[in-house]
């Protein structure tokens, strides 16, 4: 992996991007001469099928690629080989009306693999064929590690081998990981493609929302699935440890195709105990030396796993003045920093925190969001300022460390959830840190808050954890029903303010 990605972006493919897109299928495929499409073939396929054609974009350099046609199912159920599907290169195959989603390629650059960028135009292939309303993605898999069993194994026997994963190849075992099932064995599909030794698996993703009869499919998401991590304070080695834990977390909830991970306030607490011997206040300023590595690492795992990572909170030195404050990683390879802004007379006392000035909301492809840490969530006046802006969810990483505590974050979340007729998400830590000095004990419940209305729970609780358990909550949560109550609720609390009487503002932007 590169030292440093700023930025990654998914997009479709564009004429402008040729040369890169070039010169990264060519390193792709080294032993493969010959092995790019030519400009006037790219021309092309985006004239008659722009919306298939996907790039991944790293720090503006093309770094993978990938090409699709539609085509009768016809067509596929037939014995054929890469020109063959092709139309000979010329892609007069390609039907708009067709049935099936054919991939014709696919790439990630050798220097940008172990990012789980291929995943990504997977998915963003499987969007395509979901949007378009189309039976499946069908394409024909090399099996590049073959040609180092062609002697002793047949492809069916290799196929079976891989299957039960006695035998890797990487393409064959990253296609079936994404759900692609095997319908059959080509022979002679692709020339030249002596490590396969011109076999290919032709694999299939059926979408199960096919519907044969006319539908307006909706381009925009309006289910975001919510991943909330209720961390368990345990005594921690080192930072490659909470490293270790994080990662374990952040494959699990994005293993569940969740959009959002989200940690905890001060959740590296535990690697605090190294310093125990230090006031309370040096203590957590050596803390704060681990921010910018914990930022950089989760930057890393939010592309790899494709899934913005809120990071709960740690403290954090800008300019000499301690904070407490967090980073929103988005899956593109961006950052924002947010910081807690009402700090509770403990964190003034024994650590010198000061709070935050700057009150905002978050763009993110999951559309525009709030977070605001623990303290803040008891004063109604920044969600309602957020709410103002758009904010459709209020994340709220917490830690408590008595009922008492988190029970003023609950019913404040919800009141805010409420209020603000949109979801609140809170997640928080549990268990106990004897050598870890004023942060000893800990109590919450991670939950998600709904409007109070018909469409919502009744109770205003969509879902909940097992109190002072170590686990995950996986939450779908649907931005259409906001639109809805904004609209057509039981009461419309946002539009029936009294802005002749009163209203709310920033007094610094």
């Amino acid at each position: 992996m590169q030292a440093e990605i700023n930025k990654v972006e998914l997009r479709n493919l564009k004429i402008a991007d040729y040369k890169e897109l070039k010169k990264s299928m060519i390193e792709s495929y080294p032993e493969m001469a010959d092995s790019y499409w030519d400009e006037a073939q790219i021309k092309k396929l985006l004239k008659i099928f722009p919306e298939g054609q996907l790039v991944i974009i790293v720090d503006d350099i093309v770094v993978g690629s990938a090409l699709s046609l539609i085509v009768d199912e016809a067509l596929v159920d037939k014995n054929h080989n890469y020109a063959q599907i092709t139309g000979q290169y010329t892609f007069s195959t390609h039907k708009y009306k067709g049935d099936i989603l054919y991939g014709i390629d696919v790439f990630v650059h050798p220097k940008y693999r172990g990012l789980r960028l291929g995943r990504r135009l997977y998915d963003a292939r499987k969007e395509i064929c979901e949007q378009f309303n189309l039976k499946s993605i069908v394409f024909a898999g090399r099996i590049p590690n073959y040609g180092k069993y062609a002697t002793e194994l047949t492809p069916k026997e290799y196929i079976d081998k891989v299957k039960r994963k006695e035998i890797h190849d990487p393409v064959l075992s990253f296609q079936l990981s994404n759900e692609f099932h095997v319908m059959r064995i080509m022979k002679n599909y692709l020339e030249g493609d002596t490590k396969s030794k011109e076999f290919a698996v032709l694999l299939e993703w059926n979408n199960i929302y096919y519907d044969d009869s006319p539908r307006i499919i909706n381009l925009n998401k309006s289910v975001i699935r919510l991943g909330l991590i209720q961390w368990q304070m345990r005594p921690l080695k080192d930072l490659d440890a909470l490293f270790e834990q994080s990662e374990f977390f952040i494959d699990a909830v994005s293993g569940y195709g969740s959009d959002f991970a989200v940690f905890p306030e001060l959740f590296i607490a535990p690697l605090m105990a190294d310093y125990n011997h230090l006031s309370e206040a040096d203590a957590i300023r050596e803390l704060a030396k681990y921010a910018e590595p914990i930022k950089k690492r989760f930057q890393e795992l939010a592309i790899a796993y494709n899934i913005n990572i809120i990071t709960g909170s740690m403290p954090h030195i800008v300019d000499g003045t301690l904070y407490n404050a967090g980073f929103l990683c988005k899956r593109d390879g961006t950052n924002e920093m947010y910081t807690k802004i009402h700090i509770t007379p403990n964190e003034v006392f024994h650590w010198g925190i000061t709070g935050g000035d700057v009150i905002q909301t978050f763009d993110t492809d999951c559309g525009k969001i709030g977070i605001i840490i623990c303290y803040d969530v008891e004063f109604p006046e920044l969600s309602r300022l957020m709410a103002d802006e758009g904010m459709n969810i209020l994340f709220v990483p917490f830690l408590t460390d008595t009922q008492n505590g988190y029970t003023r974050v609950k019913h404040c979340a919800q009141a805010r959830a409420i209020e603000n007729e949109c979801y609140v998400a809170i997640a928080g830590c549990v268990g106990n840190l004897p050598k870890v000095n004023n942060m000893d004990i800990q109590y919450a419940q991670t939950a998600v808050f709904t409007p109070s209305d018909f469409a919502f729970p009744s109770n205003g609780i969509k879902a909940e954890t097992t109190p002072n358990t170590e686990m995950t909550l996986i939450v779908d949560v649907d931005l259409d029903l906001l639109k809805e109550l904004h609209e057509h609720g039981s009461v419309k609390i946002l539009k029936d303010r009294r802005h002749d009487l009163y209203k709310i503002k920033k007094t610094k932007s």
